[in-house]
């Protein structure tokens, strides 16, 4: 096994796992939900808020920090952890999710990446060569390497096309975190680098890109590609075929899900990490996650309902405010009401995580899956 990530127990119930990833900034225990901070911050969270509901990793993103603070800023600072006060584990997305999300201002080309910055309308190149360089300098525990991520629905011409330059990217990727020695720029200390695995709902594509990747010396691997407008089951399907062309020792990440059946569905399938806006960004718009389902909060008959959020939640929100009192603060626009709604549904994530890894060790996943389908849609 990989000296930083090991697998600590198998499911006798599917191919679920529980292990734990080694990192400079700490253990990362899995089944794990990265709570998502794009730009050095998860929206409306103060650091002590985030690692109050447990959450031992934060995903931030290269293109994002690319354009602001900026590089210089961020070596001057000491790198991302110092930046945002933040001591746990990090990710860093490369910008690859952003060739799809912001297409419109996006020219991909065999040698990378041109975009047009969202702020000012300045030129943006990314590389293989770059995108490592900046992350090494951010100095995150983890990170992603330059790949395009496509649209659905999308021929079987795109996807070969984006394959292509994924593959190309990583391998281009690879050399440049070896010349760097592994370590970031800004902290020397040791990094990860996971491979990124494309293809489109292509069974055959998929096979393919992974078995180009694996063996090589990545960290991990990530199943990109998914949850960018194709049918939930197509999600799902494409994760399950998709997991056993990776190493078994080494750690699974599925790149933007969040949704709680949806996790269940991919630690089923194998599945180690996972990251989403979903929790948070459903948290400021009023949707809040319980163990009997969602509810909408700012909704009339919240408005004299005194009880908490979730009677089985032991967050802060949930041991100090009623719904009452939350449907008042959203109702009014407070900004309280986004931050105590953004704490529950990130806390009820990883929560979930929690449990299905107690499961996957001891049993029970079974009826965890029952109920998350039975209340969030299987």
């Amino acid at each position: 096994m990989s000296g930083k990530f090991k697998v600590k127990s198998v499911s006798k119930e599917n191919r679920g796992r529980a292990g734990e990833i080694k990192t400079p900034h700490g253990i990362i225990k899995t089944p794990a939900f990265m709570a998502v901070g794009t730009q050095g911050t998860v929206k409306a969270l103060t650091p002590d808020m985030v690692e109050s509901t447990g959450c031992a990793v934060v995903l931030a993103n290269n293109f994002y920090l690319t354009i602001s603070p900026g590089m210089e800023i961020l070596k001057k600072t000491g790198g991302i952890h110092k930046f945002m006060n933040w001591a746990g584990p990090m990710l860093t997305d490369s910008g690859g999710y952003q060739v799809f999300s912001l297409s419109d201002i996006a020219r991909v080309s065999s040698s990378g990446v041109v975009f047009r910055s969202p702020l000012n309308g300045d030129k943006i190149s990314f590389t293989p060569e770059n995108v490592i360089e900046n992350q090494s300098i951010i100095g995150a525990d983890i990170i992603m390497p330059l790949d395009e991520c496509i649209a659905f629905p999308h021929s079987r011409v795109e996807a070969e096309g984006a394959l292509k330059r994924t593959i190309d990217w990583a391998d281009k990727s690879l050399e440049k975190f070896d010349s760097l020695g592994r370590k970031s720029l800004t902290t020397s200390l040791d990094q990860m680098l996971f491979a990124i695995v494309q293809g489109g709902m292509f069974r055959d594509l998929r096979e393919k890109c992974a078995g180009s990747l694996v063996g090589k010396d990545f960290d991990g691997y990530a199943i990109g590609g998914v949850s960018v407008g194709e049918p939930r089951k197509q999600v799902r399907d494409t994760i399950d075929f998709t997991v056993p062309f990776l190493p078994e020792e080494k750690p699974r990440y599925v790149m933007g899900i969040g949704d709680p059946a949806d996790i269940v569905s991919a630690v089923e399938s194998g599945v180690d990490m996972f990251d989403c806006v979903i929790p948070t960004r459903h948290g400021r718009s009023g949707w809040l996650y319980t163990s009997s389902g969602r509810i909408v909060i700012r909704n009339s008959p919240f408005r004299d309902d005194f009880s908490p959020v979730d009677p089985e939640c032991s967050c802060y929100t949930c041991k100090n405010f009623t719904r009452a009192y939350l449907h008042h603060l959203y109702r009014r626009g407070e900004i309280l009401a986004m931050m105590l709604n953004s704490l529950h549904n990130l806390h009820f994530m990883v929560e979930l995580t929690v449990k299905i890894r107690y499961a996957v060790i001891n049993g029970g996943f079974n009826e965890i899956k029952e109920k998350i389908f039975r209340e969030y849609g299987g």
